[in-house]
């Protein structure tokens, strides 16, 4: 299985367990660090919606909790046609990733299309070095 598919799978499974219980639009994520682990996150929704939390981001924290600062590769998955990553989430990616990390967007069944970190968010928030 290559690591496209072993993210799709972890992206996929997140999915299932993710706290949809307004919109109804489960959204599942897997990121794949630096150690060559696995992190998955799914969309946790909350009553005052600002407040919920994306599947990216859920996945960005599970990778920094295991003390990993570096993404590798992603996949995000809905049951949508093209369920890309929200302007937040691109920014969060940006901190963690390089612009040529890979960004593979799914739907249920299998990978619909992948950017680039810099093709999703060209021209991202910076600090000064």
């Amino acid at each position: 299985m290559s690591a496209v598919d072993k993210l799709f799978e972890a992206a996929k499974a997140a999915r299932e367990n993710a706290y949809a219980r307004y919109s109804d639009f489960k959204v599942g994520a897997a990121i794949l660090a630096a150690d060559g682990k696995i992190y998955p996150g799914c969309n946790v929704e909350n009553a005052a919606y600002p407040q919920g939390v994306c599947a990216e981001a859920g996945a960005i924290s599970a990778m920094v909790l295991a003390g990993q600062q570096q993404i590798e590769e992603v996949v995000v998955i809905a049951d949508a046609a093209l369920c890309t990553p929200c302007g937040g989430c691109r920014q969060k990616l940006k901190e963690f990733a390089g612009g040529s990390v890979k960004v593979h967007i799914a739907n249920l069944e299998g990978i619909r299309r992948t950017f680039t970190v810099d093709e999703l968010l060209p021209a991202g928030f910076q600090l000064l070095d």
